[in-house]
């Protein structure tokens, strides 16, 4: 499945198949990604975070940053695990311990717990992390965090 592996385009995946003897349509292979895709990316997210949680010292650098959309400005938290690999991103209007609990729900519902979570000092993270009952699992301090910082910055998007 070579074609899934990597971004080829729809016309690619039919050269691709057209070599292996397989006639068919850029237009089919877009349906089968449509139909299949969603599928394939829950398996492989559930695999990875199966993968995460073996993990023994599995831990969250959380950090939030200010974009614009549409001329104003909203709050983009951030999870990104050991590995560097962003696991979860939630956009909001406020950074406070509203948007904060909200966030940490969301992102252990899906993920479940890590061991350790390293943020900076923003006072939000530390009333979620009570609310929640995992302010002993917190990490603070000014420098800390920088890996968060660093590991989406190549990956980040810009909104706007």
């Amino acid at each position: 499945m070579l074609y899934i592996r990597f971004p080829l385009s729809l016309r690619n995946v039919e050269y691709l198949l057209h070599e292996r003897g397989i006639d068919v349509s850029h237009e089919s292979v877009r349906f089968w990604w449509q139909r299949f895709g969603p599928k394939f990316a829950s398996e492989i997210r559930k695999k990875s975070v199966e993968r995460m949680r073996a993990w023994p010292q599995w831990q969250w650098h959380l950090d939030e940053v200010f974009v614009k959309i549409n001329g104003e400005r909203h709050y983009r938290w951030r999870a990104v695990d050991h590995e560097g690999e962003v696991i979860e991103s939630y956009v909001t209007k406020t950074r406070d311990k509203r948007a904060a609990l909200k966030f940490l729900k969301k992102a252990m519902r899906r993920y479940g717990r890590p061991e350790k979570i390293v943020t900076d000092k923003l006072r939000s993270y530390g009333a979620a992390l009570k609310e929640i009952g995992a302010v002993n699992r917190q990490e603070t301090g000014r420098w800390l965090n920088n890996r968060a910082e660093g590991g989406v910055r190549a990956t980040s998007l810009e909104a706007g």
